[in-house]
């Protein structure tokens, strides 16, 4: 099976099983403080999912991990699965689509802003309630600054773009400069 086949699998039985306790929210926080840990540790990483070290050793690893995050039981069965599995390199993705059908679950969609310059925390509040409008969903706003767009803004919740920045306003008027 595939890798995103694999994570979906995983992700939701965890959200299932948060479903079921209530303990949904808390679950997706362990997976995100967990996937932190193992991309910003790339030591713990290898170390915890290296087939060449005993599976005894990566098990004792990740428990101490598990353990000095405090973690739930349910997420570390979560981990020992994967683990005797040898899927725990998947554990990013697992992360991704839970993150995704929780955000279903709760009705709630992402949303990338671009912007040349950072924006105030009105301005950004401003277009988290224009694109709630817009989809009728709540939104959670992730802002990043690109200079290139020289101005303006460039909003992405899931497939709709909308496009206000002046890079894109300059094209639109060459391309109808070049057309005549």
């Amino acid at each position: 099976m595939t890798n995103q086949i694999l994570a979906k699998r995983y992700a939701k039985a965890l959200l299932t099983l948060g479903r079921e306790d209530g303990n949904h929210e808390k679950y997706g926080e362990e997976l995100d403080q967990f996937v932190t840990f193992w991309e910003e540790t790339p030591e713990f990483a290898d170390a915890a999912s290296n087939p060449l070290y005993a599976k005894e050793n990566r098990q004792v690893i990740c428990g101490a991990v598990v353990e000095k995050m405090g973690m739930s039981p349910v997420f570390k069965s979560l981990i020992d699965l994967m683990l005797e599995k040898n899927r725990l390199p998947i554990i990013p993705e697992v992360r991704s689509f839970y993150q995704k059908l929780l955000d279903e679950m709760v009705n709630v969609s992402r949303a990338k802003v671009t912007s040349a310059t950072p924006l105030s925390e009105e301005a950004v509040e401003s277009i988290k309630a224009s694109l709630e409008k817009t989809t009728g969903r709540s939104i959670s706003v992730e802002t990043e600054v690109d200079p290139e767009l020289i101005g303006g803004v460039v909003a992405r919740v899931g497939d709709l773009v909308l496009d206000g920045s002046v890079r894109s306003q300059l094209t639109n008027i060459k391309e109808t400069l070049i057309k005549g």
